[in-house]
């Protein structure tokens, strides 16, 4: 871990917050519960424990593995429904095979993503290819529920497939982390995603001992969830590790610092972070469906159950 790296020598730098900027308070620091997800494969729930308030414009996020599997251990997920919101699937390590309804689909491996808008109503499967059941191996990765407003849960089903290559790649001030902008902005840099809800998503690697100061859009939430590695967040210096969720206050800057002693398997901190601006709509969630009345909710289940998501393609995933 991880996939993508870089020489942040000679990257652009990010400019430090400014001298004047107001930097987020730690508003808590929540541990995710391991579950399972699917097929079976393992999972930690990163956002437990979180008002839906407080994560507004994000719905749910999963941590995949990190894990090892043996030979015919690789699983997946069966075909299933959504509509209104966007799922956004980043793998780390390993390789995840994605098909949907409307002609979305490919192979998504070391720091891809696939952003997939389910709108108004999409049938899709993710599953580890069969070579890869056949001999087992490191799978890692992320899955990411962002809302859609009302005006857009209706939206056609769009799909959008980044390759790791496409990430903004940038180097803090002093050149003690990398940051992989996926989508969103950090300063004037942007990643390459689009979205409908304004949003920021960052894998950042932080080395040793490195601070990362990072300016935030003021009218942007703020989360920081450890993938790896044992940090300290804000200004108050709180400690978080691996599996734990930090919420940052009100603001427009964040400070993480990176623990001078990391495990020998986790060398760098390794933290996702992201922001969004909030929806502030009703939000109903009902399994694969997230709408803003219960109405919708219903509606959605008759849509499904009468066939409108679209059928399920018959043929193989395309190899990229």
């Amino acid at each position: 871990m991880p996939a993508v790296t870089a020489d942040t020598l000679t990257l652009p730098r990010i400019a430090p917050p400014a001298p004047a900027a107001q930097q987020r308070p730690v508003r808590s620091v929540t541990t995710a519960p391991s579950g399972y997800e699917g097929e079976g494969f393992p999972v930690r729930r990163a956002f437990a424990g979180v008002s839906t308030a407080d994560l507004d414009p994000f719905i749910h996020m999963d941590q995949m593995g990190e894990v090892e599997y043996a030979p015919g251990e690789p699983k997946g997920t069966p075909w299933h429904p959504h509509r209104g919101f966007e799922t956004v699937t980043y793998i780390i390590d390993g390789i995840f095979e994605h098909q949907d309804s409307h002609g979305g689909g490919g192979e998504i491996t070391d720091g891809d993503t696939q952003w997939m808008t389910a709108g108004s109503g999409i049938l899709h499967i993710e599953k580890p290819p069969e070579h890869l059941v056949v001999s087992g191996g490191l799978f890692h990765g992320i899955q990411l529920w962002v809302n859609l407003p009302s005006a857009n849960k209706f939206n056609p089903p769009r799909y959008q497939d980044i390759r790791g290559r496409q990430a903004s790649l940038l180097s803090s001030d002093d050149g003690g982390a990398l940051l992989r902008v996926i989508a969103g902005e950090v300063g004037e840099h942007k990643g390459p995603g689009s979205t409908f809800t304004p949003i920021t998503l960052v894998h950042a690697t932080i080395s040793p001992g490195a601070q990362l100061r990072v300016p935030w859009r003021p009218d942007f939430n703020a989360l920081a969830y450890v993938l790896a590695g044992n940090a300290t967040v804000g200004t108050e210096a709180r400690p978080v590790r691996k599996g734990q969720l930090a919420l940052f206050g009100p603001g427009d800057a964040l400070t993480l610092a990176a623990g001078t002693s990391q495990p020998a398997a986790e060398p760098n901190l390794e933290v996702l972070l992201l922001g969004g601006r909030p929806i502030r709509e009703p939000v109903v969630q009902y399994g694969p469906f997230v709408m803003n009345t219960r109405e919708e909710i219903m509606q959605a289940l008759k849509d499904f159950q009468s066939g409108s998501f679209g059928v399920i393609p018959g043929e193989r995933i395309p190899h990229t």
